[in-house]
């Protein structure tokens, strides 16, 4: 390998050359290889190194890709799953996902932020603006709209917004749809109150879900309904629309003990007697509920007619006056001006109502029902005993107060 290297001469001359020449020579190749030997080393290292800078160089070069799902355009996205947005060779910087209704839907990282996860899913019917910046590179945006669902349910509550009811008022929503997923419709809705008390849920059917406290709310209290319902599944393919907090109150606690027995109905208010007045109830053909009982409609002057409760022609007044419903059965307390005053505080005489002396018209102030009326409010409480019938059901009115707060709790989806 040396000898290559040693240039070509004429073979007259090659003869000149000494033995010790050539012998020099020859020494001097080995060392001029192993200096060949060390420079190409040094060589391989120097493109080695190149190359991984190279190398190195083209990684640092590449840009990041950010993937957003759903894909930009999309129209009928779905609206069951989040909003995610990935990077590859890159990290965020930001992410935001923001409402055609100026909302923003929050989100977080993962722990190498690679990847952006929406805390919760995207609204139905909605068009969702995504602005996402990777670290060091130009934003990427992308709009997409959600389908909207086939079919809906709401939920109507009572009492009404803003209103101002008795301390027996539950807070009462029933569905227009069945809800077969009762768990995810009750975690979606929350009551509280001012001054905060535990309230719990009961599920009295598929279609009807009551709140109360433990014990009649607290005089003055202030209720919150907050409602997020809206792309909850109640059953397959239906989903809740509601989505806002509304507000009730409380006002003074009224409540009446009737004892069918004496005949005579006590009106206690903040704890004192406010009045109490000469009653009849049901005779012995048709007694009344006894229990607690709220006061769920009021009407200055209704109709009643027999037929609608299953008992045939008995009775048709289409004038009854200072009518408040206990029961969605058809059990009142009213006045009542066709019976003769000897009646009252003495005789049950009714088809199950709570009577008390009244005028025809409702004008006149001086008698009971007149002055029973102008002092009640719905969700008042109305406490019948002695009557001679079994407690009226949970749920035939407003009367969910007849459970016990271990039955009532057990009638929780959550």
């Amino acid at each position: 390998m040396g000898v290559s290297h040693i240039s070509n001469r004429s073979e007259k001359s090659s003869e000149r050359w000494s033995r010790r020449g050539v012998l020099t020579v020859l020494g001097v190749v080995p060392a001029a290889v192993l200096t060949g030997c060390s420079g190409s080393a040094g060589a391989a290292e120097s493109a080695s190194s190149g190359g991984a800078s190279a190398t190195a160089s083209v990684k640092a070069a590449k840009t990041p890709t950010v993937t957003i799902s759903p894909a930009d355009g999309t129209k009928k996205a779905d609206f069951s799953a989040p909003v995610t947005v990935t990077v590859a060779d890159g990290t965020f910087a930001t992410v935001k996902v923001t409402g055609n209704d100026g909302s923003t839907l929050a989100g977080t990282f993962n722990s190498a932020k690679t990847k952006w996860t929406s805390t919760k899913n995207p609204y139905s019917g909605t068009k969702y603006t995504v602005a996402a910046q990777a670290q060091g590179a130009a934003a990427k945006t992308a709009s997409f709209t959600t389908k909207s669902p086939g079919e809906t349910f709401v939920g109507y509550f009572t009492p009404e917004a803003n209103s101002t009811s008795g301390v027996g008022m539950p807070v009462s929503i029933n569905f227009t749809h069945a809800v077969k997923d009762r768990a995810a419709v009750q975690k979606a809705i929350t009551v509280t109150a001012e001054p905060a008390v535990e309230v719990v849920g009961h599920w009295f059917s598929d279609t009807r879900l009551d709140f109360r406290p433990e014990t009649y709310w607290a005089a003055g209290t202030k209720i919150t309904l907050s409602l997020r319902l809206k792309d909850v599944e109640g059953q397959d393919g239906i989903y809740g629309i509601q989505s806002k907090d509304v507000t009730f109150h409380i006002g003074r606690a009224q409540i009446s003990t009737v004892d069918l027995s004496s005949k005579e109905m006590v009106v206690k208010r903040d704890g004192k007697t406010l009045a109490t007045y000469p009653v009849s109830g049901g005779n012995a053909q048709h007694t009344t509920w006894s229990g607690i009982m709220v006061i769920s409609e009021r009407f200055k002057q209704t109709r009643m007619e027999s037929s609608t409760v299953g008992l045939g022609d008995e009775y048709d007044i289409s004038d009854v006056p200072h009518a408040q419903r206990l029961t969605t059965s058809g059990t009142f307390v009213h006045g009542n001006y066709w019976a003769s005053t000897s009646v009252f505080g003495h005789e049950n005489t009714s088809h199950g109502c709570v009577g008390l002396h009244d005028a025809k018209g409702a004008n006149n102030s001086s008698v009971a029902g007149y002055k029973f009326y102008d002092s009640s409010m719905l969700g008042d409480v109305v406490i019948v005993k002695n009557s001679g019938d079994k407690t009226v059901a949970a749920d035939n009115g407003l009367n969910g107060w007849n459970l016990s707060w271990a039955d009532w709790k057990a009638g929780s989806a959550v």
